[in-house]
């Protein structure tokens, strides 16, 4: 099957007063025609810069995008001109960002906000893009999709938000879906229904999806294959029921034990010590060493690859040498 996104080796650095701080490092990944891959790491790890890269939005300067490759499709993303990306994005990739409240435009109805969209990439007239703005209004689960087509974003609730972002983002049945931590401060009965209404939509859509996130356990029902970031790089990349059955990266190992479940031991969390370390001072040897529960001398000093061979599926860890 060819993929339909495949990003190889890609690199992402900011520079600033403090020097290169080395967001991205040497990532691969693929995203196959209707299927979800789930991008998972603590905050700092690169997964957001990762997708925002994706659609070319990081800023050049500061940022620096390369060396690497992006291809979605036929088409090179890193060397289209901006006037071929502005008619990608939205239309062929579409993002859902962390916080609908600042994505949302406060000054404008969600309505017009998706109108806009509409009229941009699809040439619909106002009517028609009225039309089809409260017919996704209410595909996405919001009910009376005419009264919410003039409610402001501050009018909503933040679930009742998100599915705005939902509906803006498909409106232009776009082929790959980015979701960027898309249940960040909700709660969990709403967080459920989002996760369900993204499944049920990628299913009638039939598109790709990426969805970002720090918890493995939002990931475990969406994604078809899981990428674990650390630091900047992959650690770990595996299909979904083949890493959460087998996970062989002590990263991995720790991430799955902090997922909370009703089954599990009383007391309290499981936590995982110390900190991702900064982008500008990412430690020798393997970036994960100084919180690693079976670190080794030889992870002070040398850089992992990713292994493959002897492993059931890709690995950075000295474990598997």
């Amino acid at each position: 099957m060819s993929e339909l996104l495949s990003v190889e080796e890609l690199h992402v650095s900011f520079e600033s007063d403090e020097g290169t701080a080395r967001a991205v490092r040497g990532v691969s990944f693929s995203v196959a025609p209707q299927k979800t891959l789930g991008i998972v790491g603590e905050s700092g790890c690169g997964k957001s810069v990762s997708a925002l890269t994706t659609l070319r939005l990081i800023p050049q300067p500061p940022g620096r995008i390369g060396p690497g490759s992006i291809r979605f499709g036929q088409k090179d993303i890193l060397t289209l001109p901006e006037s071929q990306m502005r008619a990608i994005r939205g239309k062929d990739i579409s993002m859902i960002f962390q916080d609908p409240m600042t994505s949302l435009n406060p000054v404008y109805t969600c309505g017009s906000q998706i109108e806009e969209v509409l009229r941009l990439h699809k040439g619909a007239t106002k009517a028609e893009a009225e039309e089809q703005a409260i017919e996704m209004l209410e595909k996405v689960g919001i009910p009376d999709g005419r009264r919410s087509y003039q409610s402001f974003p501050h009018q909503m609730s933040g679930g009742m938000r998100q599915r705005v972002m939902i509906a803006m983002a498909l409106c232009c049945n776009p082929q790959l879906l980015i979701a960027d931590e898309p249940t960040t401060a909700l709660d969990v009965t709403v967080q459920a229904k989002i996760l369900d209404l993204l499944q049920q939509l990628q299913e009638s859509l039939e598109m790709s999806m990426i969805i970002i996130s720090h918890d493995l356990g939002i990931v475990s029902d969406l994604a078809h294959e899981i990428l674990v970031m650390y630091a900047g790089e992959a650690a770990e990349q595996a299909p979904a029921e083949e890493l959460f059955r087998s996970p062989l990266h002590p990263y991995t190992q720790a991430l799955l034990q902090t997922i909370p479940s009703l089954a599990g031991k009383k007391g309290r969390l499981t936590v995982i010590p110390g900190e991702v370390p900064n982008p500008l001072h990412i430690p020798d040897g393997c970036p994960f060493h100084p919180r690693c529960p079976k670190v080794m001398e030889r992870c002070k000093t040398e850089h992992p690859p990713l292994y493959r061979a002897g492993t059931s599926h890709p690995v950075r860890c000295f474990l598997y040498d």
